[in-house]
């Protein structure tokens, strides 16, 4: 099996922790050579020391807020003007607060919508010309199993990665003939901040605490336990590597088994 990336370069959105960062870590060990994305450099700094480096190796990171997606194009046309091709690009942000649909201000959708969508187009419209010519390229989304399952509670969320979705698999019907893949990770009860967040918030609605929360999750999980970020960075991986050259348009859930559907 070919799982060799080495000579590649990957850049993935959202490296400075959680599952950006393990995803990161994967595809360094498989030789790729890394661009680390986020907004915050001092996670940055702690986050590229962790990614393994061979001989022939080179791992950088660029700071940029994806909230700000004028911000984005700016720090993104640059890198792209001093670097060579990305033959893997991660999609990867941060989710939206929970809260009923109903309740949800257009704000919201807009806001959400412009740093998971948009910011996406935009990143694979700047490196998709280098995949080509490279008869190479991996589009990998980091999104959420409410495509396949509406998560209650998360209402602009379950809503925005939906369109992620549909986007991709639109994406890949395109780009398939290209040697390009578009596929979709879609990240269980995994052991993140954001996992931590989202349980904190049901705790502060039941009067619970963040355990009981987690005790709660791991019973309507099949596997019998909280996914790790490794788990999670494995799947992207296999998915950015050679061997998986005939897997494309995918939503594949890396969840222990919990979602309720095929």
């Amino acid at each position: 099996m070919n799982l060799d990336l080495t000579g590649k370069n990957a850049f993935v959105c959202g490296g400075s922790q959680g599952l950006g960062l393990a995803s990161a870590i994967e595809l360094a060990l498989l030789g790729a050579n890394i661009t680390l994305v986020s907004r915050n450099e001092e996670k940055l700094k702690k986050a590229i020391l962790q990614l393994d480096t061979s001989e022939n190796q080179q791992h950088q990171y660029v700071v940029a807020d994806f909230e700000n997606i004028e911000e984005v194009k700016k720090v993104v046309e640059d890198y792209h003007s001093k670097n060579s091709t990305v033959h893997v690009l991660i999609n990867n942000t941060g989710g939206p607060s929970g809260g009923d649909i109903i309740n949800a201000s257009l704000q919201q959708f807009e806001k959400t919508f412009q740093m998971h969508v948009l910011c996406s187009q935009f990143l694979v419209q700047t490196f998709v010309e280098g995949m080509k010519q490279a008869r190479f390229g991996r589009i990998i989304n980091i999104i959420s199993t409410s495509v396949k399952q509406p998560i209650i509670g998360l209402g602009v969320s379950n809503t925005i990665r939906g369109a992620m979705a549909s986007w991709a698999k639109t994406l890949a019907n395109e780009l398939g003939h290209f040697g390009i893949t578009v596929n979709n990770v879609l990240p269980g009860f995994t052991e993140t901040e954001r996992l931590d967040y989202v349980l904190g918030q049901n705790a502060l609605k039941k009067k619970t605490s963040l355990e009981e929360e987690k005790a709660i999750a791991v019973k309507t999980i099949p596997a019998g336990r909280l996914g790790k970020p490794e788990d999670f960075g494995a799947a992207v991986a296999f998915l950015a590597s050679p061997a998986a050259s005939y897997i494309n348009g995918i939503n594949l859930p890396v969840d222990g088994g919990k979602t309720g559907s095929l």
